[in-house]
């Protein structure tokens, strides 16, 4: 989900920047990419281990929901490092603070949270039941769901390149619509087939909307926005999400079911318990890396990094659970390509414009906000 950073953060108020703020932008451009690490690091494990506990036994879909935001206290590592570094290099008789979210922000962070829980079982239930390269592609879509959203909640730009890049991902979704149950694993019936295929659109949907919402929320926060308080975001997000699915747990009976799930796991007691807290940090990773992309550039450019990650997502599956690779696929896969391409040509294109504006236009000082 790809497009123009949103003018909403203080570090991102560069449209006009002198060559001679080289540094700071490349300082920027690192942590962009640093977080773009962290969403590929989920985006293509994140399925794929989920996948292999339903694979071999597993069965519950509210833990496997729940593992997708369970990792939230990992972000306190992150958080009590920037905390000490701040302690160390305030001003002596000064008082640092402990947290910077605000009560304006920490509510609306708490809602977010409650959408991503909900996203995160019609995800699992997904999953639970589509091969990944079939729920990979299906997500997406969720690309044309970003940018619809984006442009009515953040009043998104959009070029001719990337207007073309969201019809070639929705189409390449609707090809795999025509065919939907080629692929059907065995053993499922054809109505738990299209329930996981609906299942999966609708958290297509649903996290396309939530990502703009994201971006939105942080153009309303009123607040200095750095990267620490971002992750103070995420943390809410995280675990509010985690606590409606400790809800459906609850409901669910999982928390009794789990020793026996264990037992019985086709890999073994041991292999059990190692996928669900792998799966916990790898999930972790695409979140924070998700939240950090909007920070430093927008919610589009966070649903275009999902959708590129897509090929090798699907060479994933195929080599470790050896998917069916049907035309459909194919041609779906094509498509996306091609509207990647399409984007990115679109960007590079804009960014080559503003460069030549550059000496015509007065900069502005850029601001990487501390952490």
């Amino acid at each position: 989900m790809h497009s123009q950073p949103s003018e909403s953060y203080v570090h991102n108020q560069t449209k006009h920047e002198q060559p001679n703020q080289s540094p700071d932008t490349a300082v920027k451009k690192f942590l962009l990419a640093f977080n773009c690490v962290l969403m590929s690091i989920g985006n293509c494990g994140g399925p794929l281990i989920l996948r292999l506990y339903f694979i071999h036994g597993g069965n519950r879909v509210w833990l496997s929901s729940w593992l997708l935001t369970g990792g939230w206290p990992i972000i306190l590592l992150p958080l009590v490092i920037s905390y000490f570094q701040r302690l160390r290099t305030s001003a002596a008789g000064t008082t640092t603070e402990l947290i910077f979210i605000k009560p304006r922000l920490f509510f609306a962070s708490a809602v977010i949270g409650l959408l991503t829980g909900l996203d995160n079982y019609l995800y699992a239930y997904g999953v639970a039941r589509l091969p990944v390269s079939t729920s990979s592609l299906i997500i997406a879509s969720q690309l044309a769901f970003t940018a619809g959203f984006a442009f009515l909640l953040v009043k998104q730009r959009f070029t001719s390149y990337s207007v073309n890049a969201v019809v070639l991902l929705t189409l390449g979704g609707a090809i795999l619509a025509l065919h939907s149950s080629g692929d059907r694993p065995a053993g499922e019936s054809n109505k738990e087939y299209i329930a996981g295929f609906l299942m999966t659109v609708g958290a297509s949907v649903l996290y396309g909307f939530v990502l703009p919402l994201i971006e939105l929320t942080y153009k309303k926060a009123k607040q200095n926005l750095t990267y620490t308080l971002v992750l103070e975001t995420q943390f809410v997000i995280s675990l509010f999400a985690t606590i409606l699915c400790t809800i459906g747990m609850l409901i669910n009976n999982d928390f009794q079911a789990i020793p026996r799930e264990g037992t019985e796991f086709g890999l073994g007691k041991t292999n059990y318990y190692v996928i669900l807290a792998l799966s916990t940090v790898v999930w972790q990773c695409f979140f924070v890396g998700a939240v950090g992309v909007i920070f430093y550039s927008s919610s589009l450019f966070s649903g275009v990094v999902i959708a590129l990650l897509l090929p090798a997502t699907e060479i994933l599956a195929v080599i470790f659970f050896r998917e069916n690779f049907q035309a459909e696929k194919g041609v779906s896969l094509a498509l996306n390509l091609w509207g990647f391409v399409s984007y990115f040509y679109g960007e590079f294109k804009q960014s080559s414009k503003k460069k030549l504006q550059l000496p015509r236009t007065q900069g502005s000082a850029i601001q990487i906000p501390n952490v």
